[in-house]
């Protein structure tokens, strides 16, 4: 298979980028041996919140959750919804599952109260979503994905007709699809996709800052402090998705 191939990531149907990074600490993967199980997304089967929750409640999907902050805060701040997170990168999941845990201090400690609301899939995001019933979803996060700048691993970006077209079916009418980006060239790509699909969502924005501010409720990413370190401009997209028509 090669990068030439045409379609997204829903037709090319192979995951790209690292799958591991350095050795894990002990504490952390104590909890890949002991949390993960617990809360794994079940590997067959609708997902549904009556599955992995035993309740009806809202439910929250995040695409690429990277080292978990962003899905552990607005977890934390919705005890009564459910957040599922799909992570292909090991030390990403293992770094989500300390935030899930509650934290620990430098002696190793407990810093906070575990976070019950989450389930977590350590693979293929895509894989995941398509088995959730449509209609289900609040909300779907896809933020700071891998760029892949250059044109001819466009393609393997997550925002492209394919996968947005699966977030539309997934998401309930209503229902808001949340994608943020520090990089221009991944920026003008997402814009081009979703301007094909405005049937199917409204852009939440009324002027620039809409888009350039961080709206109230959206924690920071790990990747959005470097990137603004770094001195880039972040972006912040929201879409509420149309109901379908009579």
């Amino acid at each position: 298979m090669t990068a030439h191939k045409p379609g997204d990531p829903l037709t090319i149907n192979r995951l790209y980028g690292r799958a591991k990074g350095k050795p894990l600490r002990a504490g952390q993967q104590a909890l890949i041996d002991s949390l993960l199980p617990q809360i794994a997304v079940p590997a067959e089967g609708p997902v549904t919140a009556l599955a992995l929750f035993g309740r009806d409640c809202p439910l929250h999907f995040e695409i690429g959750f990277g080292g978990g902050e962003h899905m552990a805060g607005r977890a934390d701040m919705l005890p009564d919804h459910g957040f599922i997170g799909a992570e292909p990168f090991l030390n990403g999941v293992a770094q989500a599952l300390v935030h899930v845990d509650g934290g620990r201090g430098s002696d190793g400690s407990a810093t906070g109260m575990p976070i019950r609301n989450v389930r977590i899939h350590h693979g293929d995001a895509l894989e995941v979503l398509a088995r959730v019933p449509d209609g289900a979803l609040s909300f779907v996060y896809l933020l700071h994905p891998d760029p892949w700048p250059k044109a001819r691993h466009a393609k393997r970006r997550m925002m492209n007709d394919g996968p947005v077209e699966l977030i539309a079916r997934k998401l309930k009418a209503g229902g808001e699809f949340r994608f943020g980006t520090d990089h221009p060239v991944y920026l003008r790509h997402a814009l081009m996709v979703m301007r094909r699909h405005t049937a199917r969502f409204d852009w939440l924005a009324q002027s620039p800052a809409d888009f350039q501010k961080r709206p109230g409720g959206w924690p920071e990413t790990r990747y959005e402090a470097k990137a603004r370190a770094q001195g880039h401009e972040v972006w912040y997209f929201r879409y509420r998705r149309t109901a379908a028509p009579a």
